[in-house]
C-alpha cells in the first residue's frame, strides 16, 4: 500500500482581475475615444470648424478704428453665432456615427464588447465633448482678445460665452438621440428644417412684446435692432439663467437618450430627475422679473442720464458718462482739446460738459434712433460707440457748440460762415483732414453738397461751403489758424455769408456762393 502526498495547490500569484464595472467604464472610455477619432474624420466637422475659426481669426483681424473700443457686452453676445455651423455639423456627424453599425450590418458585432447598448450611446454621447471643449477655448480666446485691448469697455458675462460651446455640445447630444428614436438617414435633414423654423419664431418672440418664451431657444439671434451698445444693468439678459437652462436641457437629452438605449439604472434615473430639475431651474429664471423696474431704469438712462453718470474733469470741461464706459473720458478730453486749439474768442477756453446719451423707444433699448441736439449751452453730445469713425463724428459736436453755442445750432439753415469755421475746426488740426472729411461726410465725397455726421442730427454743407473748405486745406495751417482766431466773431455769425468768409479767409470764392447767399 502506498501512500500520496496531497499536494495543496496555492492561487498562482500575478494581477487580480480587476472590477466588472470597472472594466466598463474604460471600454465606454475607450469607444468614446475612439468615436471622437471617428468624428474628426468627418468632412463636415472639419469643414465647418475650420470655417468657425477663420471667422473668429478674420473678426479679431478686422482693421475698423472701432475694434480698438470694444463694448464687451456686445462681444460676448456676437460669440454666439459663430459655433451654429459647426453645432449643425456635428448633429449631423453624430447622428450617423450611431447609425454607423446598422448601415454596415455589424449590429451584431457589438454583442462581443462588454458593454450594454445604453453604454455605447453614453460613450457616443461623450464623443462630443472634446468639441464642445474646442469651441469654448475659440470663444474664450476671442473675447480675451478683445477684453485685452486698451480701450475695452464694460465687461462680460459667463453666461453668455457659454451658449456657443453648450449649443455644439446640444446639437451633438441631439444627434444621438435622434439616432436611437429614428434611424433613418433622412430625419435629421427633416429635423433640422423643423428646428430652424421653430428656433427662429421663438427667438422673434424676444423682439415682440418681450415674451419670455423666445429664451426657451437654446440661441437668442438677437434681441436688438442693430443700434448702439447700452451700459449692462439695462439689457435685461437672464444670461446666467440661460446657461443654466441650456446645460439642463443638454443633460436632459442625453439621459433621454441612454433611457431609450435601455440604461435604465438608478444612476441614470437619478442623473435625469437632477436634469430635469436644472433644467426646470433655467426656466424659472429666464421668467420676466421687476420689469417695471427694468423700463424706469431704461427711461432713467434715455432721458436723465445725469441721474445714474459719474463725471470727470479735464482742463476745466466736464466729462460724464455711464460707469462702464469712464476709462474712455480721456479720449474724449483729447478731441475737444485738439478742436478747441483753433477756437478763438471766447470758445477757445469755454468750459463744455460732454455727456453721454443713449437712444431709448418706449421701453426698448440698442434701437436703431437718433439722438436730438442737446439745446443746453456748452453740452455736448457722445455716445456709447468710440473709435474710427466715430472721433470726427464726435469733434463735429464739439465744434458746433464751440462756433454756434449749443448742438441744436445744425438744426438751423446754415448757407453761412458757421458751417465753413466748423468744418476747419474738426479739419484743422487732424493728422488726415481729407480723409476725415470724406468718411465723416454721408456720401463719402469731398465735392458738391452733402450730410456732416455727428453724435446727434449731421450737419448740411451746400457745394460752395465744401469748396471753401477744400481750399483751406490746401493751405499752411498754422496761417489758417491765426486767420480763423483773428476773425473768430465775423466767421461764427449768422451774418457772414460764406463768400464773405472765403475773402476773409484769404480763399477764392466760389461761384455758386454767390447763389447760396442770394437765397439767403
Amino acid at each position: 500500500m502506498s501512500t500520496t502526498t496531497p499536494t495543496i495547490t496555492q492561487p498562482a500569484g500575478g494581477r487580480t482581475e480587476p472590477p466588472r464595472e470597472s472594466r466598463r467604464t474604460r471600454a465606454v472610455l475607450a469607444l468614446a475615444r475612439f468615436e471622437a477619432r471617428e468624428l474628426l474624420r468627418q468632412i463636415p466637422v472639419l469643414f465647418f470648424f475650420a470655417l468657425f475659426v477663420l471667422l473668429v481669426a478674420l473678426r479679431l483681424m478686422s482693421n475698423d478704428g472701432m475694434d480698438s473700443y470694444p463694448v464687451l457686452n456686445t462681444v460676448d453676445r456676437r460669440t454666439q453665432t459663430a459655433p451654429l455651423l459647426f453645432a449643425l455639423a456635428m448633429f449631423v456627424c453624430t447622428n450617423a456615427a450611431v447609425l454607423r453599425s446598422r448601415k454596415h450590418g455589424t449590429v451584431q458585432q457589438f454583442g462581443v464588447l462588454p458593454m450594454e447598448p445604453w453604454q455605447r450611446t453614453l460613450a457616443h454621447v461623450l464623443s462630443v465633448l472634446p468639441y464642445a471643449g474646442l469651441t469654448a477655448l475659440a470663444v474664450a480666446g476671442e473675447f480675451t482678445r478683445e477684453a485685452l485691448k486698451p480701450g475695452a469697455i464694460g465687461h462680460g458675462s459667463f453666461g453668455e460665452l457659454a451658449v456657443g460651446p453648450l449649443t455644439v455640445l446640444l446639437a451633438g447630444i441631439l444627434g444621438v438621440l435622434l439616432a436611437r428614436l429614428l434611424p433613418s438617414s433622412f430625419v435629421p435633414i427633416l429635423f433640422v428644417i423643423a428646428v430652424y423654423v421653430l428656433g427662429v419664431l421663438a427667438s422673434g418672440l424676444i423682439g415682440f412684446h418681450h415674451q419670455w418664451v423666445g429664451w426657451l431657444s437654446p440661441v437668442i439671434f438677437s434681441d436688438s435692432g442693430g443700434g448702439a451698445p447700452v451700459p449692462s444693468d439695462l439689457l435685461g439678459r437672464p444670461a446666467g439663467w440661460h446657461a443654466l437652462y441650456v446645460a439642463g436641457l443638454c443633460a436632459v437629452l442625453a439621459c433621454a437618450a441612454l433611457l431609450v438605449a435601455g440604461g435604465r439604472t438608478r444612476a441614470v434615473k437619478a442623473a435625469t430627475a437632477l436634469a430635469l430639475a436644472a433644467t426646470a431651474a433655467g426656466v424659472a429664471g429666464q421668467l420676466p422679473h421687476d420689469t417695471a423696474g427694468l423700463a424706469a431704469a431704461r427711461r432713467t438712462a434715455g432721458e436723465s442720464p445725469q441721474k445714474v453718470q459719474s463725471c470727470s474733469e479735464y482742463e476745466g470741461s466736464t466729462y460724464c458718462s455711464f460707469p462702464e464706459w469712464s476709462g474712455v473720458r480721456s479720449d474724449w478730453a483729447e478731441v475737444v482739446g485738439r478742436v478747441r486749439s483753433g477756437a478763438g474768442g471766447a470758445a477757445a477756453e469755454a468750459p463744455l460738459t460732454v455727456r453721454q446719451r443713449i437712444y431709448v423707444s418706449g421701453d426698448g433699448i440698442e434701437d436703431d434712433g437718433a439722438l436730438e441736439p442737446a439745446t443746453a449751452p456748452g453740452q455736448v453730445t457722445v455716445g456709447t460707440r468710440w473709435g474710427g469713425n466715430r472721433v470726427p463724428e464726435f469733434a463735429v459736436g464739439v465744434a458746433s457748440v464751440l462756433v454756434g453755442g449749443s448742438e441744436d445750432v445744425v438744426n438751423e439753415p446754415m448757407c453761412d460762415a458757421r458751417a465753413v469755421t466748423l468744418m476747419w475746426l474738426v479739419l484743422g488740426s487732424d493728422p488726415t483732414p481729407k480723409a476725415t472729411f470724406r468718411d465723416v461726410r454721408l456720401d463719402d465725397s469731398i465735392s458738391g453738397s452733402g450730410v456732416v455726421l455727428s453724435p446727434t442730427n449731421g450737419l448740411s454743407l451746400s457745394g460752395a461751403q465744401t469748396a471753401v473748405i477744400r481750399e483751406l486745406l490746401e493751405r499752411p495751417r498754422a496761417g489758417m489758424t491765426a486767420r480763423v482766431k483773428a476773425h473768430w466773431t465775423e466767421l461764427t455769425s449768422a451774418r457772414t455769408t460764406t463768400a464773405q468768409a472765403a475773402k476773409l479767409l484769404g480763399v477764392p470764392v466760389p461761384k455758386e456762393a454767390e447763389q447760396c447767399d442770394d437765397e439767403e
